[in-house]
This record gives structure tokens, sequence and C-alpha cells, in this order.
């Protein structure tokens, strides 16, 4: 829980006022934008569920959208499972522990969790992230009424603070070569995806600079080996 206590979740804090000023601005009402940050808990697949509720999209493409916005998780919890799972870890405790897991919470769990004993890893993951997700919605809840002045520049600029930090983040605790080559080559391609493809930028970035990524990374390690 002293996790909160730190520069990645002020960051995450102060980016949830801005999406709490753009839910109020979007005509979300309190009980909903609480509720929101709850369930669906990863900022960008929330203000994906906002546009297209200010949009007007019917019920199954505000689902479509988010649900894709949100594949983008799964690696990262692939990637912790096998960290913080114990012999006598249960499925359903690890489902909850899915839940919870969102870019901040994933981050600073992969750059804290070696220095836990195995058996305590569930615990402290849950910990952290049960206490993000209510510190949110207690941030969502009390300031919904304040932010109704915010010009939209200023929720725009304290929700992006986020995934500068995801990528800087990112960038530092990455452990293999691989990680740091996708993502100057996701970085690269994103604004020639948005040309092309506006509605699929993100899918093809992630998409195609990983599989780039992975075979530049292929080369590299063939031709050490070939070195070698």
């Amino acid at each position: 829980m002293q996790g909160i206590f730190s520069l990645p979740a002020a960051i995450l804090l102060i980016s949830f006022v801005g999406f709490t000023a753009f839910a109020q601005q979007s005509g979300v009402p309190v009980d909903q934008a609480v509720f929101m940050t709850g369930i669906v808990w990863a900022l960008p697949a929330k203000l994906i569920l906002v546009g297209s509720i200010q949009s007007g999209a019917n019920l199954f493409a505000a689902f479509v959208a988010v649900t894709l916005s949100s594949i983008r998780l799964m690696p990262m919890v692939a990637a912790l499972i096998p960290e913080i799972r114990a012999e006598k870890t249960r499925t359903w405790v690890l489902l909850i522990v899915s839940h919870l897991i969102a870019v901040t919470a994933w981050v600073m769990a992969m750059e804290r969790v070696q220095h836990v004993p195995r058996v305590y890893r569930v615990s402290y993951v849950l910990g952290l992230g049960l206490t993000l997700v209510l510190a949110n919605m207690l941030v969502v809840g009390v300031l919904y009424q304040y932010v109704a002045e915010f010009p939209p520049i200023v929720a725009g600029c304290l929700f992006f603070l986020t995934p500068v930090y995801f990528l800087a983040s990112i960038w530092s605790s990455g452990r293999h070569p691989v990680i740091h080559i996708a993502l100057v080559v996701g970085l690269l391609l994103g604004p020639f995806a948005t040309l092309f493809a506006p509605d699929f930028d993100l899918l093809l970035s992630g998409i195609v600079g990983g599989t780039l990524a992975w075979g530049l990374d292929v080369l590299r390690r063939r031709r050490l080996e070939a070195r070698v």
C-alpha cells in the first residue's frame, strides 16, 4: 500500500484528475465515472469508452474498441504471473490479480517484486493494485464537482502525463534489448499508421513494431553467435 506514495502513483492520480474532467465535460454521471474507474481500470480504455459514449456509438462498437485497447495488457499479465505465482497460489486469486494489472501497476510490480519473497508476491501485487484502484476511484468521486471549469487543454495535458511516464518507465525497466527495439520501431511507425489507418494505428504499430523488433533481435543474436 505504501506504493501510493511514489512518483508513478502520483502521476497516475494526476492523470485521473484529467480523466475526471473529461468524463464530467462529456456528460458521464459521477457514479458511472467512479464505477468505470474500478471496473475498466486502464485509463486509455476508459478514455475510449467515454469517447464512444460521447460520439453516440452503439454498445457493440464501444465493447470492441475497449476490448482491442485492453488486449495490450494480456502480455503484461503473462509476463507478471510467472514472477509472482507460488506453489499453492490458486487460479481464482490470479484472475483477481489480472484485473488489477494496468501499466502503472505492472511497471511498479515488475521493478519491485524481485525483492519480495515469492510466497508473499501475490499479496504484494494485490495490495498495490487495490490501493491504486481505490485511490483513483476516490479521486474521481471527490473531484468530479470541482473540475467543471477545467479548460480541455488542461485536462488533456493532465492525462497525457501517464503515457509519457509509461514510455520512460518501460524503457528504463526493460530487461532485454528487444523491448528497446520494439519501443523505437513502434514510435517510428506510429505517425505513419495514424496517417494511413487512423482507426487501427495503435494496433498496427504494436503488431508490426513488435514483429519487426523480434526479427531484428533474432538477426542480432545470430550475428553475435557467428562472431563467437
